[in-house]
């Protein structure tokens, strides 16, 4: 096996700010999880790729995302501190991500939210995320509820079905005028407008994505359509995360996500997975995570998507046959 040792902290993975800053941290954790990351290791050999001649971020490959149904992706001999797991239909075998040192997550989820909200602190959260909740081992829910302590906001809080509460509590924001934000798996937020309608153009909506089995898959503009309509607001907000990554990219609207700055989407050609594509074609959504430094930062998804010349990106569908999961996205 090949042995290097990562040359990165990681306090400056979270600091980076520019792009060589960028490729040197990727370039290190690349040598790093090459030469410690079993599945990785092996996947690279299984290329007759030398890890040592590759020399630049175009070079590196990426695994496969169904690696993390299958194998345990760690690149330490650490005992894992928590395992997420994805949500799936029954008969489904979740991908289950073995994280050895949770403060990594938690930094990462926290500076990104700060970056794109501001702190939560501020900010009264109220989550809507039954299908997360029915269930262990969601990553989401436990981004969501250490963001829901953070707040000093007293009617922070969770929802399940009680759909009345939700909307005396949001009518009640409204008129206090508190910063708040509204998370929701997505056939919730539209069970709720079944029954209820609301004009609070301040509220920020956040979709996660996903109808699990509740409702028809539906076209991000028409979902969002609806919900622009049903809570009164101009734009719809979306999390980009799932179990195998440990950062998040955020939509404001219009389905276009941004990420932080130690998280970066390359595309690859949907024939080829080898071959990179430049920005403005669409191909399959490789995640390049630096947070992920003790499993895998460099990850091939199942997910189709169109990347733009500043970085931002769109996500359009799913491969063929590829698995419904908890990840956010919308066949169109």
């Amino acid at each position: 096996m090949y042995f290097c040792s990562v040359k990165i902290s990681i306090p400056s993975v979270f600091s980076i700010q520019f792009e060589n800053e960028f490729s040197d941290a990727a370039m290190a954790i690349f040598r790093h999880q090459a030469a410690h990351c079993a599945p990785y290791h092996q996947f690279i050999s299984n290329l007759h790729i030398d890890p040592s001649e590759v020399n630049s971020l175009a070079d590196i490959p990426y695994l496969p995302i169904s690696f993390f149904k299958t194998h345990r992706v760690v690149s330490n001999t650490d005992s894992e501190e928590i395992i997420f797991s994805s949500s799936g239909t029954t008969g489904q075998t979740q991908s289950r991500h073995f994280v050895t040192d949770v403060t990594l997550y938690e930094e990462s989820f926290n500076r990104a939210f700060k970056q794109f909200y501001g702190t939560a602190e501020d900010t009264c959260l109220l989550a809507l995320l039954p299908s997360y909740l029915e269930r262990d081992g969601s990553s989401l829910i436990y981004m969501v509820d250490a963001l829901l302590k953070q707040s000093r906001n007293l009617e922070s809080g969770y929802f399940l079905h009680n759909h009345e509460d939700l909307f005396h509590k949001l009518a009640h924001l409204k008129q206090s005028g508190k910063k708040t934000i509204l998370i929701g798996v997505t056939y919730a937020l539209l069970d709720f407008l079944e029954s209820f309608q609301l004009d609070f153009p301040e509220l920020i909506v956040m979709e996660t994505g996903g109808m699990k089995g509740k409702r028809k898959e539906m076209v991000r503009e028409e979902l969002h359509e609806l919900l622009k309509s049903g809570f009164g607001v101009d734009a719809i907000h979306s999390e980009y995360g799932m179990t195998e990554l440990l950062s998040q990219a955020y939509s404001s609207g219009n389905g276009i996500f941004e990420c932080p700055n130690w998280m970066k989407i390359v595309l690859r050609d949907t024939n080829d997975p080898l071959t990179l594509l430049s920005s403005q074609q669409t191909g399959g959504i490789n995640v390049i995570d630096l947070a992920n430094i003790n499993s895998c930062s460099f990850i091939a998804t199942q997910d189709l998507g169109r990347l733009f010349p500043d970085g931002s990106f769109e996500v359009l569908g799913r491969f063929d046959n590829a698995d419904i999961r908890g990840c956010n996205l919308l066949v169109q």
